[in-house]
């Protein structure tokens, strides 16, 4: 065993010297700073952290910190990890672990993680209980996120009024059907785009059911009926009601998508609210077409929302600065000042939902600019914020992940070789190994 670790510890010090990761540039660490490292996926977390590093000197200029950030490629910055962590060696203060990967750290009794929980304990009524619920097991949180990741329906407003179709008249899936058939039948252009390679068109619907793919004890409910009827449902959207494609690329970050919706390629797409930046930056000639709004409900008075995708912040046990990362990222990612930042410097929305209705989350930047409804986006998401449910990890979350993004959508939705209850059923025996 003890060649094993060397072995990948040789291998570790490689990559993060050799291979496709990035360091912040550094400048000499003066006598009062303390280092930290922090490693992540996303460059753009970096620029928030950096915020943050500045506001923590400025609070506390007695404890300065220096942090050192590393930018790695998203598979291997959680390999790396993983390998730090069975090796106890090599370990950063701080690292970013994506959703989709989360449940790898969560797995057995000995979490090599740190307890998070009392970052929150004094105010977690300030915060969207469904995001600390996520990364949380046995009651206790282990990492903080950096988004509630609250969805919402992105209509083209252009589009809407040649057809006459009011995004304030849909408040039901039903109503939305629809709208679609009015839009297709008046303009040629498809109501909504669906995901087959990523889970964007599928898991907020049934976690607007109170579904998911584990319910909180644990078990796999991935075939439920409830999962069933809301893959055939989407499925019905594109081969029945006629009123939805596949998305270009197969999912709406693909350059394919970004060029078709720019465009004016389709009607609304289901999106959390981080995607903003994403219309920002790939579709600018739709500035000032884009209406926001929440979800339709499964029934009248039923949830309007989900919170999707994500990513948290981790402390790892054995790292050099446990005392000292924790309080600094109590400071960043708890505190009012940091769920702020998360706003103005990022356009994420805050996991503190108390934040939502502060000045400085109504003035104007270049996310209220581009959207019809932008200085009122949060006064919309405050109205919606209680009707986001829990999705709930398990040791094989990430296994499920991969199988309904790599399988299950493919087969039920683009290629039509399994019903959706077959692809659903195949996907959960192979999650039990049968």
């Amino acid at each position: 065993m003890r060649k094993f670790l060397s072995f990948f510890m040789i291998l570790l010090t490689i990559n993060v010297l050799l291979t496709g990761c990035r360091a912040s540039p550094t400048t000499g660490k003066t006598a009062d700073e303390t280092e930290l490292t922090f490693w992540t996926f996303n460059g753009l977390h970096e620029q928030f952290y950096a915020e943050m590093v500045k506001e923590w000197n400025k609070t506390y200029p007695d404890r300065k910190i220096k942090l050192n950030t590393v930018v790695y490629p998203y598979g291997q910055m959680h390999d790396n990890l993983s390998i730090s962590l069975l090796a106890g060696k090599g370990l950063p203060d701080i690292a970013d672990v994506e959703l989709a990967r989360f449940s790898n750290f969560l797995k057995g009794s000995d979490i090599p993680l740190e307890d998070l929980t009392s970052l929150v304990k004094d105010e977690r009524d300030k915060f969207v209980e469904a995001r600390l619920t996520l990364y949380s097991k046995n009651g206790k949180v282990y990492g903080l996120a950096t988004h509630v990741g609250t969805t919402v329906m992105y209509y083209n407003m252009d589009i809407l009024n040649k057809a006459g179709v009011n995004p304030d008249d849909i408040k039901t899936w039903d109503d939305y059907r629809k709208a679609g058939k009015k839009v297709v039948k008046k303009t040629g252009k498809p109501m909504t785009t669906i995901e087959t390679t990523d889970s964007n068109s599928f898991l907020p619907l049934i976690s607007q059911q109170g579904s998911g793919y584990f319910d909180k004890n644990g078990q796999l409910v991935l075939n439920s009926q409830t999962n069933v009827k809301t893959l055939e449902f989407v499925r019905d959207l594109k081969e029945k009601d006629k009123i939805a494609i596949i998305a270009p690329g197969g999912f709406h970050h693909s350059e394919e998508y970004y060029g078709f919706m720019n465009q004016g390629g389709a009607a609304s797409v289901l999106m959390p609210v981080w995607y903003m930046g994403r219309f920002i930056d790939y579709m600018p000639d739709l500035k000032g077409k884009i209406a926001i709004r929440p979800l339709p409900a499964w029934k009248k008075g039923g949830d309007r929302s989900a919170g999707m995708g994500g990513t948290a912040t981790v402390v790892p046990k054995q790292g050099k600065q446990v005392k000292l990362a924790k309080e600094f990222l109590k400071f960043a990612k708890a505190s009012k000042k940091g769920n702020t930042k998360l706003w103005t410097v990022l356009g994420f929305d805050p996991i503190r939902w108390d934040v939502w209705s502060s000045k400085e989350l109504k003035q104007q930047n270049k996310y209220t600019d581009y959207f019809q409804n932008g200085t009122k986006i949060f006064s919309m998401l405050l109205e919606i914020k209680d009707e986001i449910n829990p999705l709930y990890l398990h040791e094989d979350f990430a296994k499920t992940s991969d199988l309904v993004n790599k399988k299950v959508l493919f087969e039920a939705l683009k290629n039509g070789s399994k019903s959706p209850k077959e692809a659903l059923d195949d996907a959960a025996a192979e999650v039990k190994g049968q």
